[in-house]
């Protein structure tokens, strides 16, 4: 346990030690772990806006898995069009590497999500609008993608100096994660849950398109309807 938690340390601090192992499994293994853990934490304190009573609390366990659910099905939605710019550019050698940055970002947004778990918490104590808990949680999202994004570069040194062309395929990267990230996000909705609205795992009108949506809504808000 106390190296479960050292190696999470050194993740944040972007210590090269703690994706580093002698066994590529174990190390992939810590690093699924950290999302799985710190991700569900997140995410049952943001379904937790409407209470732990009756249909609720099924909301709140909704809540833990989509979060985690949203960071693997980004990922790995992401990673074959990785794997091919990686192939195009002559660095398809460094990929088990450069997965391993990725992962340990992944990680490392899991925990900053978590760490502001206590925030989302005392901000749902202090307002009852679920509008507002939705603009709050895009925040702490926000932070945490940021936060990420830091970490990336961190993680991703050793390639870059290794080769000065996995600083573009890093950036490339981010492009095609939040690109995907920002649909999933739509589809795996509700992640808060309205309370005055049955509790489901999925929104009957979930399948569409978000960025079709943000487009109809800037037509709206510009023509007046």
């Amino acid at each position: 346990m106390l190296a479960f938690f050292t190696r999470a340390d050194g993740l944040l601090r972007s210590d090269p030690w703690a994706t580093r192992s002698d066994r590529v499994v174990q190390a992939f293994f810590y690093l699924i772990a950290y999302v799985v853990l710190f991700g569900m934490i997140y995410g049952a304190v943001m379904g937790s806006f409407g209470g732990f009573l009756g249909d609720r609390m099924w909301q709140v366990l909704f809540s833990a898995v989509k979060v985690t659910l949203l960071l693997f099905t980004t990922f790995l939605i992401s990673l074959p069009n990785f794997f091919v710019l990686n192939t195009l550019f002559g660095l398809r050698d460094d990929f088990t590497q450069a997965i391993r940055a990725l992962l340990a970002t992944q990680a490392g947004l899991a925990m900053v999500l978590a760490a502001l778990a206590p925030l989302t918490a005392l901000f749902y104590a202090s307002m009852d609008r679920y509008s507002m808990a939705t603009l709050f949680n895009a925040l702490m999202f926000t932070i945490a993608s940021l936060s990420a994004q830091w970490l990336l570069r961190a993680h991703y040194r050793p390639l870059i100096r290794s080769n000065p062309r996995h600083r573009w395929l890093m950036w490339t990267w981010m492009v095609i994660y939040a690109f995907v990230g920002i649909q999933m996000g739509w589809v795996l909705r509700p992640f808060i849950g309205a309370p005055d609205l049955v509790v489901q795992f999925f929104r009957e009108e979930s399948w569409g398109n978000a960025y079709v949506v943000v487009f109809q809504i800037i037509v709206r808000v510009l023509t007046g309807n």
